[in-house]
C-alpha cells in the first residue's frame, strides 16, 4: 500500500506506506522472554519483574495486562501473547513510566512548608497582563488541572462602594468577586481534597476589606480555615487540611492613619472625665469620629480572623526578608529577580527559611505576554509557591506540569529530605555523582490519529526527531537530540541512547520535545512532555505526549527505554 500526497491538481507523490512494526532490539526483548513466538502469563511475569522493575508483581498483575490488551484483537485464544500483543502492552496507559493518576503515595502530614505547591498568578486572566479579559474559566480550569493555589486581585469598582477582581493598572477587564469565589468552591477539590489556598493581592480600604470578610464567610462556611487564637510553630498539614480554604494576604493595620478621621485644628479638644463630658456643640462630632473608628477597627479584626497564612512583602534591606519568628511562620512574596539576586549571596539562608516559612515566587512584571520564568531557582532553594501564568505556553509550564505529575497529580509534592535537612543544601555546589540515567528512545505512534495528514508536511510525511533533556540543578541541567527519522509516521530510532550524569536526581525533571524538521520553515511542533526524576519507572515504558497547552494527545507516545545505573533510592 502507498500514501499519496497532491502536489498539483494534475500531480501526485507516492510513499510506500509503513506499518506499525516493532523495532529490532523490541523483537530481540520478546523472544528472551518467550518460546516459540507466545509469552504465557508466567513468562510476562518474569519481564515485568526483570525489565520493567515491578518487583512486587504477581501473577494476577500478568493477567490484568493480558486483559488489558483484549480490545486490540491482538489476544492469542490459547491465553498467550505473540509479538503483535506484547507490543501493544508497551504502548498502553497502563505501562506509564509514572505511577497512575490519583495515586497520593507521599507522607501528607508534615508541615505545608514541607511541600511544593501548585501556584496559579494572576489567576483570573485569559490572556496577556496588559489588555486581556478576565473570568472565572482559566480559575475553573487551574483547579481541574491540580493547581492549589489561586491569586486574586482586589480593587475597589469605580463607585467604591464593592470589592471586584482586575489586574490594577492595567487595561484588562474585571471580573465579579462573588463569581471567582463561587468557582473556587465549586471546583477546588475536582483533582484531590487536599487544601486550596488563596492569596490575595489586596488594594481596598478597610470597609471594602469588611465585606470581602463576609462574602468569603458565606461562600465557604465551614470549609474556611481558622487559625482562632492559638499559636503555632509550624503550619498545619496538608492531611489536616483536608477540604480547607486557606485565606492568605497581608494583614490589615487596626489603626489606618490615611482612612481615620483626624481632629481639626479649629475643633477643641476636651478632655473627659468622670465629671466632664465633650461640651455639647463638640459632642456629636466626638461621638462621629468615634464610631467611625470603631468601624474601622471592627472591619479590620474581622478580614484579619479570615487569614490563616499571614504575608509580607520582601523589601530592603534583604537581610530583614529572611528573619524568621520562631514562634509564628509566614509567608514572604517577591519576583522572580528578587529571588536572583537574593541566592547570588544568600542561597543557603532562603534554603533555611523556607524550612518554615513560605516564599511566594512570581513573575517579574515585564512579562507583559504572561510568559514564566525558571521554576528551578525557586524549587532548588526550597521555595514551595512558585506562581506561574497558567494562561501562557512554553517550555517553562510544560516543566511545571511535569513537576505536579508526581504524587498522584494532587498539587502538592512532599520536597525532598535534602532541603530539610539541618546541614543546609547550597544547589550552586558541585556534589559527586549519584547515578546515571539511562534512556534509549526505540519509537513512536499516534501522530496519524492526533494531526491531519498534511498538518506537519504538504507534500510527503513527517520527519520526526526528538529533543531530550535534563531540568535540575545547574551541573546536572543538559540536552540532547536524536537523529532524523525521515518520511515516517511510525518513527524508528536505531542508535539514540542518552546518559544524563547526576549529581542531585531528586530536583531533576527529564523533558522530551518532538518536532518535525524542515529545511527551509521552522521545525513544526510534534509533542512534548516532561516526568519528574522522583517518580520514574525502569524498563520500556508508554510516554504519552502533550501539546503545547499540555493537553495530553489521545494516541501519540513514544517508547523509551528508563535505568539508573546505579539503582537510586528516593527520598
Amino acid at each position: 500500500m502507498s500514501e499519496s500526497f497532491k502536489v498539483c491538481f494534475c500531480c501526485s507523490r507516492n510513499f510506500k506506506e509503513k506499518t506499525r512494526q516493532p523495532p529490532v532490539s523490541i523483537k530481540r526483548l520478546f523472544e528472551a522472554y518467550s518460546r516459540n513466538g507466545k509469552m504465557s502469563s508466567e513468562e510476562l511475569l518474569r519481564f515485568v519483574s526483570e525489565v520493567q522493575g515491578e518487583r512486587h508483581a504477581g501473577l494476577d498483575y500478568a493477567q490484568d495486562i493480558f486483559h488489558s490488551v483484549k480490545h486490540h484483537n491482538v489476544f492469542h485464544h490459547h491465553g498467550l501473547f505473540d509479538l503483535n500483543a506484547f507490543y501493544r502492552y508497551l504502548f498502553s496507559d497502563p505501562n506509564s513510566p509514572l505511577p497512575l493518576p490519583g495515586l497520593v503515595h507521599h507522607d501528607m502530614k508534615a508541615p505545608l512548608a514541607h511541600y511544593f505547591v501548585y501556584t496559579g498568578h494572576t489567576s483570573y486572566l485569559t490572556g496577556n497582563q496588559v489588555n486581556s479579559r478576565s473570568s472565572v474559566e482559566p480559575i475553573v480550569q487551574a483547579l481541574r488541572k491540580g493547581v492549589k493555589v489561586i491569586e486574586l486581585d482586589l480593587w475597589p469598582n469605580p463607585s467604591g462602594n464593592a470589592a471586584e477582581v482586575r489586574h490594577g493598572g492595567t487595561l484588562t477587564s474585571h471580573e465579579d468577586l462573588q463569581k471567582c469565589l463561587s468557582a473556587i468552591k465549586d471546583n477546588a477539590f475536582h483533582v484531590s481534597d487536599y487544601p486550596v489556598m488563596i492569596t490575595l493581592e489586596d488594594h481596598l480600604p478597610p470597609k471594602l476589606q469588611g465585606q470581602v470578610a463576609k462574602m468569603l464567610t458565606k461562600t465557604f462556611r465551614e470549609m474556611l480555615f481558622r487559625c482562632g487564637s492559638e499559636s503555632r510553630k509550624h503550619f498545619p498539614s496538608p492531611e489536616e487540611l483536608r477540604k480547607k480554604i486557606l485565606i492568605s494576604t497581608k494583614p490589615p493595620k487596626e489603626y489606618l492613619e490615611s482612612q481615620t478621621v483626624q481632629p481639626t485644628r479649629t475643633t477643641p479638644m476636651v478632655k473627659e472625665t468622670s465629671w466632664s463630658r465633650p461640651a455639647s456643640s463638640n459632642n456629636m462630632a466626638w461621638r462621629a469620629e468615634n464610631k467611625i473608628l470603631e468601624e474601622l477597627e471592627s472591619e479590620a479584626v474581622g478580614y484579619r480572623d479570615l487569614i490563616a497564612i499571614h504575608a509580607a512583602n520582601c523589601k530592603n534591606p534583604l537581610k530583614d526578608c529572611l528573619s524568621d519568628d520562631p514562634e509564628k511562620p509566614l509567608r514572604i512574596s517577591m519576583d522572580e529577580q528578587w529571588l536572583e539576586t537574593m541566592v547570588r549571596t544568600r542561597g543557603t539562608d532562603v534554603v533555611r527559611f523556607t524550612q518554615r516559612n513560605l516564599v511566594r515566587i512570581y513573575p517579574k512584571g515585564t512579562r507583559v505576554d504572561s510568559s514564566n520564568y525558571d521554576p528551578l531557582v525557586g524549587w532548588t532553594h526550597g521555595a514551595q509557591l512558585v506562581a506561574f501564568n497558567m494562561q501562557g505556553h512554553g517550555k517553562q509550564l510544560w516543566i511545571m506540569q511535569g513537576m505536579f505529575r508526581a504524587n498522584g497529580g494532587c498539587g502538592y509534592v512532599k520536597k525532598p529530605r535534602i532541603l530539610l535537612e539541618h546541614t543546609l543544601f547550597d544547589p550552586c555546589k558541585r556534589f559527586p555523582i549519584k547515578t546515571t540515567l539511562k534512556v534509549k528512545i526505540y519509537t513512536g505512534e499516534g501522530w496519524e490519529l492526533d494531526f491531519p495528514q498534511t498538518h506537519f508536511d504538504q507534500y510527503s510525511p513527517p520527519d520526526f526527531f526528538v529533543k531530550i533533556g535534563i531540568e535540575g540543578v545547574p551541573r546536572d541541567t543538559v540536552s540532547y537530540r536524536t537523529e532524523t527519522a525521515v518520511d515516517q509516521w511510525f518513527p524508528i530510532w536505531t542508535n539514540d541512547e542518552f546518559l544524563f550524569q547526576l549529581s542531585v536526581p531528586e530536583l531533576a525533571l527529564l523533558w522530551f520535545k518532538v518536532q518535525d524538521y524542515d529545511n527551509d520553515t521552522q521545525n513544526d511542533f510534534a509533542g512534548q512532555t516532561c516526568l519528574p526524576l522522583s517518580e520514574l519507572k525502569s524498563g520500556v515504558r508508554a510516554v504519552r505526549l502533550h501539546d503545547r497547552a499540555g493537553r495530553a494527545y489521545k494516541n501519540t507516545r513514544l517508547l523509551v527505554g528508563f535505568a539508573f545505573d546505579p539503582p537510586y533510592m528516593f527520598r
